[in-house]
C-alpha cells in the first residue's frame, strides 16, 4: 500500500530542502572567496591583469590555475653557485654600461633577464608565454617585468627618454635579483 505524505510532512521536507541548499550554496560561494582570495594573493597584480584580459574572474581564475599546472611540468631549478656568479658578472657589466649607453644596456638587461630564464628551465617562447610562467613563482616583479620589457623592445627606442630608461633599468635590477636569489622549493611567494 503506497505511502501518502501528509500536509505537515510535505513542509518539513520542503524546508530541510530548502535548507540543504542555502547550506550547500553558501558552502561553494564560501569556498569560491577563498580560492578568489588565495589566488589574489598569490598572483597580486597579475590576478588583476588577468581579469582584464579574460573579462571575468571565473576565466582569469582558470587561467592563472592553468598556468600553476604548467609550471608543475616544467624543471625550473635555482642556479648553480658558477652560474649565479656568473650571472652577477654579467648584470654587473651590464650596469655599467649604463651610464654611457643607456639603450643598448636597457636591450642587454631584457636579454640576460631571458637567458637567465632560460639557465632557470623557464621554455624559451613568447614574452607573453614566459610572462606567464614567472608569474607563478615570482608574481611579486610581473608588473616591473612587463614595463621594463616593453620600454626595451619598443620600435623607436630613440623617442625613449633617459628616465623611461632609468626605470627599465631599475625594474630589470628588481627582477635579476628576484631570479638569481636562492629560494626554499617550497617556497610559494605571495604577491606584495
Amino acid at each position: 500500500m503506497p505511502y501518502h505524505f501528509t500536509n505537515t510532512e510535505l513542509i518539513v521536507a520542503a524546508i530541510a530542502l530548502v535548507v540543504i541548499v542555502v547550506i550547500a550554496v553558501g558552502m561553494y560561494l564560501q569556498h569560491r572567496k577563498a580560492k578568489t582570495a588565495t589566488l589574489r594573493n598569490r598572483f597580486g597584480s597579475e590576478y588583476d591583469r588577468a581579469i582584464q584580459e579574460h573579462g571575468s574572474s571565473q576565466k582569469a581564475e582558470a587561467k592563472l590555475a592553468d598556468r600553476e599546472t604548467r609550471i608543475d611540468t616544467l624543471k625550473i631549478r635555482e642556479l648553480g653557485a658558477t652560474e649565479r656568479e656568473r650571472f652577477v658578472a654579467d648584470w654587473q657589466g651590464v650596469q655599467s654600461r649604463f651610464v654611457d649607453h643607456p639603450k643598448t644596456a636597457v636591450t642587454e638587461a631584457d636579454e640576460l633577464i631571458s637567458a637567465l630564464l632560460e639557465a632557470r628551465g623557464y621554455p624559451k617562447d613568447t614574452f607573453e608565454q614566459r610572462a606567464a610562467d614567472v608569474s607563478v613563482t615570482h608574481p611579486r616583479v610581473m608588473k616591473d617585468f612587463r614595463v621594463a620589457h616593453a620600454i626595451a623592445v619598443r620600435p623607436y627606442q630613440s623617442e625613449v627618454s633617459t628616465e623611461e630608461l632609468r626605470t627599465a633599468m631599475i625594474q630589470f635590477r628588481a627582477i635579476f635579483e628576484e631570479l638569481v636569489q636562492v629560494q626554499n622549493p617550497q617556497e610559494k611567494r605571495p604577491a606584495a
